[in-house]
């Protein structure tokens, strides 16, 4: 099936993904797609929702979030109050749809997270964790006082909200009617260990074999290693999952026949950066793919349904192909969710030879 067929608007959502159409990417509204979908049709949720931080001053993450939740409360409400109102309904459609005891995971923003975990419960999902998502390259969003003096700190960790939708009966029957409910633990093991709750991503100048000063990779299996020392112990430096930050090349990879964009990571650094640079996909929040397939595998059954209801570019989706599983995808912006089916389709391809999505990821 080609991208422009998997693309159609019009598929029915319901049988939107099969074995012979194994990923659709459908624009709109995803409380209005979800409302579509069968109940206890989907295998996993994995997701990077927006914020509700304004983050760099976009609608999608502040404004348009307040509109929408009053419009459903009909009340006055508070920023903090209208991302957990509208947190909270995008949640219940996801709860519906997902089988029983299926798992969902989204990124949170470090002073919103709090309101996503209670819209998340709110609607009937059980938390399960909160995992660690540190990269420490973050770039500083303070103002600069006199004195040395500044308004915030420089972000280094997201975290990830892991998410459960209620058992029908025990873990064991779960699994066996609907092959959800546990993690697949063994599937996400770090050099033999069994996974932790904390990802590490490399420092964008790193290289395989060297990281730069900084990187928080070398800097927790350096305490690691004197530790080791220290106590004569033979075990591995370290336990965690390493991935690097998304490179520009995994950025675009799959839109070259894309028009470029103006790309400003940074537009609030005040020249302490190098100028935007032009990019077939200017999504501002490209998650790593390594540190997407690690969630996918973790939560979905083999060749599950991934639903992603805020897609973006559609490192979700290539994600899930790469895993081997099927993949539904809901983008509110054309330009973006067209972004989405260019990546899904080259990554697609590449499912089994596919060592350039993350060269310098590491299990150590």
């Amino acid at each position: 099936m080609s991208p422009s067929a998997q693309a159609d608007p019009r598929v029915a959502p319901a049988a939107a993904t099969s074995r012979d159409v194994p990923w659709t990417v459908l624009e709109g509204d995803c409380r209005e797609r979800l409302a579509q979908l069968k109940p206890a049709s989907v295998d996993a949720v994995v997701t990077d929702p927006p914020y509700g931080i304004g983050f760099q001053g976009e609608r999608w993450d502040g404004q348009a979030i307040r509109e929408a939740a009053i419009r459903r409360t009909n009340g006055l409400l508070s920023a903090g109050e209208a991302f957990e109102a509208w947190a909270r309904e995008w949640a219940r459609d996801c709860l519906r749809v997902l089988r029983p005891g299926a798992h969902l995971t989204a990124f949170g923003a470090p002073r919103t997270a709090h309101r996503l975990a209670c819209a998340l419960e709110d609607a009937g999902f059980e938390l399960r964790d909160t995992l660690l998502w540190l990269y420490g390259t973050g770039m500083p969003k303070s103002r600069r006082l006199p004195g040395g003096r500044a308004t915030s700190l420089k972000p280094a960790y997201e975290p990830i909200l892991l998410a459960r939708k209620p058992l029908d009966g025990t873990i064991e029957q779960n699994l066996k009617a609907h092959r959800t409910g546990a993690l697949n633990a063994d599937a996400c093991r770090v050099d033999e260990r069994f996974p932790a709750n904390v990802v590490l991503t490399h420092h964008v100048g790193c290289a395989e074999g060297r990281c730069r000063r900084g990187c928080p990779a070398r800097l927790i299996d350096s305490a690691a290693e004197r530790t080791r020392a220290r106590s004569r112990s033979a075990q591995p430096a370290s336990r965690l999952f390493y991935c690097p930050k998304v490179s520009r090349r995994e950025r675009n990879a799959g839109c070259e026949g894309l028009p470029r964009r103006k790309l400003d990571l940074f537009p609030n650094a005040g020249g302490a950066t190098a100028p935007a640079a032009a990019a077939a996909n200017p999504h501002p929040t490209v998650k790593p793919l390594e540190v997407m397939r690690w969630l996918v595998r973790l939560v979905s059954p083999p060749a599950g349904l991934v639903l992603d209801p805020f897609c973006g570019s559609g490192s979700t989706g290539a994600a899930a192909a790469l895993e081997g599983c099927r993949f539904l995808g809901v983008e509110l912006e054309p330009d973006y969710a067209s972004i989405a089916r260019a990546r899904i389709a080259h990554w697609s391809g590449r499912r089994g030879n596919e060592s350039d999505a993350c060269p310098f990821a590491r299990q150590t």
